[in-house]
């Protein structure tokens, strides 16, 4: 296989000499390193490369050259070679620039902008490099496989592993059953068609059909606690829970973290997150999601998967029980258990999920549309970056939104992106009724909300991602919640039934209605759906329960 092609392009010949120099020097070995001096010599080399087959993985261009700009560059190569990332490469004493990149980025015609290198060795430049180089390899590189799953493409199942092992950051391949790799490797390990889906560790160890605990366990997450008397006990391990986890951790509160699903929760199916605090390039949701699990097991907190069942007080405790019947015992409860996508409710469409419908981006099944037609219902944030995700490999991706305009819903930068994104369609007040397929999604019926009008339409996927549903059926009825099942905290409490608070101080802002226990992040009413808010909430939360635990 041929090497993927770094791609420079400056019509300076010492400039583009220096980034020619630098780039063989750290990236000849494994990168084929292009240099082009003019755009049209550019556009040629990746009319080229697309010929032979080859891929190329990163195209730094000039900002300001003859013919074409370097964004304008960028978005005819990005025609080419959709999965390339796009750079402009600027001159530090450029005042100029910044207009026209902030106008760049806003619309998606590049991903990132970097400075030429000032001299040999510009570590700087090659930080910036070597990230687009890791993101991109995450992405389309094969390397070291932490885990080998076995499996029929558009199996429930499948899909249901692969997309937890990706939602938690795992270096995993996935091979279908049928192919010579799949054939080969049940052959190695003595397993038929009985077995699948299989799931081959890296250590050799065979699971044959496994349920999530047994891929779990041998990921190295315990599966029942490893002791019962903790500080405070965190449900759920997305955003928010992470962010307790930390900060709990690092304050020397004995914290032991709840999660039924992946770390990382909703989030870590976001496949770029791009209005983060720190990350100006963006980050994935499972990639964020992993650096705080890491984070916080270094501080000391301790994970374990497992379905909350129960809560309940006793005495001063607070006690967590499991869907297994082991319990936690702590001196107080953080609730982080998020929401979930509200279901579509079509019989047709839930009988395919797995299988071309899914809940959620999905991220992991995104290079298996290569050349399809895709749909994405949702017009909230998430939608929006699944969206943009998916049109880097799918032929066409159609949003269908119920509303008339995704303005409240959705991030300003998101739908700039959206609208300068060439095989993205919005469909405004669009709604799937009905859709068709044996094996697999192949056909969408959708509803115009205004005429009446029904169309069909030929569909390899179907992505939902509507309306948020918070997980907290479990609850006991004293924990009191709206209409919706959100948890009422603080001040909320004291609002209408007097009942809601039954002690003489007033309740901490993301206290419950039981003390001791507190909510934050999505499943809490009011709380603001983005991933910032809910880290905030997650930090701020731990400082009221060293407030609880003091008054005790």
């Amino acid at each position: 296989m041929a090497d993927p092609v770094i791609l420079a392009v400056d019509d300076d010949a010492d400039v583009l000499g220096a980034v020619e120099r630098e780039l063989r020097k750290r990236y000849g070995v494994d990168y084929e390193v292009v240099c082009a001096a003019s755009p049209s010599a550019a556009l040629r080399v990746l009319e080229q490369v697309r010929a032979r087959d080859a891929q190329v993985v990163l195209v730094l261009a000039d900002l300001w050259m003859p013919g074409l700009t370097g964004p304008e560059l960028l978005s005819r190569a990005h025609r080419l070679h959709p999965s390339a990332r796009r750079v402009v490469l600027v001159d530090w004493t450029d005042r100029s620039a910044g207009e026209p990149l902030r106008r760049a980025v806003a619309v998606g015609q590049i991903d990132d902008v970097l400075a030429k290198p000032w001299a040999a060795g510009d570590e700087h430049f090659h930080q910036g490099i070597s990230n687009f180089l890791y993101e991109w390899a995450r992405q389309h590189r094969p390397g070291f496989e932490v885990f080998q799953v076995v499996g029929q493409r558009w199996s429930p199942r499948s899909h249901e592993i692969r997309d937890m092992l990706s939602r938690n950051s795992l270096l995993f391949g996935f091979h279908d059953a049928g192919s010579a790799d799949g054939r080969a490797l049940l052959h190695r390990v003595g397993a038929g068609e009985a077995d699948l889906p299989l799931v081959v560790t890296f250590d050799g160890t065979v699971l044959r059909h496994p349920s999530n605990a047994e891929i779990v366990e041998a990921m190295g997450v315990r599966t029942r606690p490893g002791q019962t008397g903790y500080d405070v006990s965190i449900v759920g391990a997305g955003p928010a829970g992470l962010a307790a986890a930390v900060s709990a951790g690092s304050e020397g509160l004995r914290t032991v973290g709840l999660e039924q699903e992946a770390i990382g929760g909703q989030a870590a199916t976001s496949s770029l997150i791009r209005n983060y605090l720190g990350f100006p390039r963006g980050i994935s949701g499972s990639d964020l999601a992993a650096r705080a699990f890491q984070q916080a097991g270094a501080f000391g907190a301790h994970f374990v998967y497992g379905q909350v069942t129960g809560l309940r007080a006793d005495g001063t405790d607070r006690v967590v029980t499991l869907r297994d019947g082991s319990e936690i015992i702590s001196r107080a409860v953080l609730i982080a258990t998020g929401v979930t996508y509200r279901r579509l409710a079509v019989p047709a469409l839930e009988a395919l999920i797995g299988s071309g419908v899914f809940y959620g981006a999905a991220a992991a099944e995104a290079q298996a549309l290569t050349g399809e037609e895709v749909f994405v219902v949702g017009g909230a944030n998430s939608a929006g970056q699944a969206a943009v995700h998916l049109a880097k490999h799918a032929a066409h991706v159609t949003l269908l939104v119920r509303a008339d305009t995704v303005a409240r819903t959705m991030s300003d930068y998101l739908i700039r992106i959206i609208d300068a994104t060439s095989n993205i369609t919005v469909r405004h007040q669009t709604e799937v009724i009905d859709g068709s397929g044996d094996d697999r999604l192949t056909s969408l019926v959708v509803k115009d909300r205004v005429s009446g009008a029904t169309e069909t339409v030929p569909a390899g996927a179907l992505f939902v991602l509507i309306g948020a549903q918070p997980h907290t059926p479990w609850l006991p009825d004293m924990i009191q919640r709206d209409q919706p099942g959100f948890i009422l905290t603080g001040t909320d409490l004291l609002a209408g039934t007097p009942t809601r608070w039954p002690l003489v101080r007033a309740p901490l802002p993301f206290e419950t209605s039981l003390p001791g226990v507190f909510a934050v992040g999505d499943v809490r009413h009011g709380s603001t759906k983005r991933v910032a808010s809910s880290v905030g909430e997650g930090s701020v939360a731990v400082r009221q329960v060293h407030e609880y635990l003091a008054q005790r």
